[in-house]
């Protein structure tokens, strides 16, 4: 795999960044998923709708397809939401809180992932909700 030149001649110690998972993923120089000894961190992830560079309009749809988005990273590594540690949730808004949190709630079971919310001023290509994640990878 081509190491992005930001990322310096060589990669630390344990760092194995993969490349080959499927949908809507961000742009250059980063990787949806870095694998850190027995941890997968998962880049974030915006609602667009599969196959396409679109977002839906409401919060509660873009939420749902950026769980769908970070399952679809997980699956070609052989996971699933349920080995999610911990979620990051940055917002555009914060009164969508309850509309993710109804969102997030359908899609994970108890015992449920740590998690934060954030307030930020703006998320890429317009999105009002974004996840990124860490979970546990399988052998």
């Amino acid at each position: 795999m081509h190491v992005p030149r930001a990322l310096g001649p060589g990669l630390p110690k344990g760092l194995n960044l993969t490349s080959s998972q499927p949908g809507p993923f961000a742009i250059p120089p980063l990787s949806p998923v870095s694998r850190v000894g027995s941890l997968l961190l998962l880049s974030g992830q915006i609602g667009l709708v599969p196959g396409s560079a679109s977002l839906p309009p409401d919060i509660e749809t873009q939420t749902r397809n950026a769980i769908d988005n970070l399952e679809r990273v997980l699956r070609a590594e052989g996971c699933s939401l349920a080995d999610i540690a911990r979620v990051g949730i940055y917002l555009t808004d914060m009164s969508d809180y309850g509309a993710v949190n109804a969102a997030y709630a359908a899609r994970f079971a108890a015992p449920f992932p740590a998690r934060t919310a954030i307030g930020v001023a703006s998320l890429p290509f317009g999105a009002r909700v974004e996840l990124d994640a860490i979970a546990r990878a399988k052998s």
